[in-house]
């Protein structure tokens, strides 16, 4: 379910780089990418900021291990990334 709000909604900055993206690309940007862009400071930001710890962070599995464990799990749920 995508919510119009987090697809449409975005402030002049945001507007400004999603259609930077969208001429650079051609392509419309994911909808990931239009998530974080949403009111960074409560969502973008943070998750972004916890993503890098567990994704690059001290930790028992690889960089390598990490990016496959996220991959499949990408791949499980049919999702882009």
């Amino acid at each position: 379910m995508r919510l119009e709000v987090v697809s449409k909604r975005h402030r002049l900055p945001q507007k400004l780089l999603l259609l930077a993206i969208r001429l650079m690309s051609r392509n419309e940007p994911p909808d990931v990418i239009k998530a974080l862009m949403y009111r960074p400071e409560y969502f973008g930001r943070p998750f972004s900021k916890l993503l890098q710890a567990v994704m690059r962070g001290s930790s028992d599995w690889s960089v390598g291990e990490r990016e496959l464990f996220a991959a499949f799990t990408s791949s499980e749920l049919a999702c882009e990334f």
